[in-house]
């Protein structure tokens, strides 16, 4: 069997590329062209490995490695779970391409290269797009304005999290969660309310605020609080976390 290796590299380059790409653009992965080149560069030359005398064991653990390789190099490391994330799409969407040109080869005996190089970006946009269609059914990343008493706002990227179900027993509001830092220069606390929560393990209470509304989607509520919290972070690339009841109100 002759392998052109020139033709070989060629392939696995357009091919990582257009993987790195579907990546960026589905998780909104904010990295230059040149990094996607760079990771495309990187993960064609790996494809030499086929040409070592090793195992087929051997040879898919250094593939797996060289994909990891491959992420870094184009979208960094800033967590495991960031990390994570990119490692999932960039399979998930190889097995998708994989398999629409194994079931073309198979249904086209004669399918021609620059045909598959073709119909390629086609196979990842349709995926693309049904992916962005099935997230536009259940949104759970919304942009959220909120309006203070003192007429400030905090225009935030928020996240709707089924474990955020918090309610004042006594206004009979729910509840915002951000980190306190947020309001520093903005908001000055004069006369927080302290709201009773528990979990599993402790009881405690927690520093809210009254305010005037949020907005999420041009839709106004004012039935809610805000929960402030120093131990609170970034989740899942949001400033504050949503109270699951809002999917109700919608």
């Amino acid at each position: 069997m002759k392998i052109y290796l020139d033709l070989l590299l060629l392939l696995n380059f357009i091919y990582d590329g257009l993987l790195l790409i579907t990546v960026s653009v589905a998780l909104k992965r904010n990295v230059s062209f040149k990094r996607i080149i760079l990771g495309s560069l990187f993960g064609s030359l790996s494809t030499l490995i086929i040409i070592l005398p090793l195992n087929k064991y051997l040879l898919f653990i250094l593939k797996i490695i060289s994909g990891l390789i491959m992420l870094i190099i184009t979208f960094s490391y800033h967590n495991f779970k960031y990390f994570l994330n990119n490692l999932i799409y960039l399979y998930m969407c190889s097995v998708i391409l994989a398999g629409f040109l194994v079931f073309l080869k198979i249904q086209f005996n004669n399918l021609s290269y620059v045909l598959i190089l073709l119909i390629s970006p086609f196979i990842l946009y349709v995926y693309l797009k049904e992916q962005k269609n099935l997230k536009e059914i259940v949104n759970y990343h919304k942009n959220v304005t909120i309006t203070l008493k003192n007429n400030r706002t905090l225009n935030l990227k928020g996240f709707i999290d089924s474990g955020n179900t918090l309610k004042d027993p006594i206004t009979h509001k729910y509840i915002i969660l951000i980190n306190k830092n947020k309001l520093k220069g903005i908001y000055n606390i004069r006369s927080p309310m302290y709201v009773p929560i528990n979990t599993v393990s402790s009881h405690s209470l927690l520093e809210c605020i009254s305010i005037k509304n949020i907005q999420i989607d041009n839709k106004v509520y004012t039935n809610y609080l805000l929960g402030l919290s120093s131990e609170f972070t970034r989740k899942d690339e949001a400033d504050c976390l949503l109270n699951y009841h809002i999917l109700e109100e919608e």
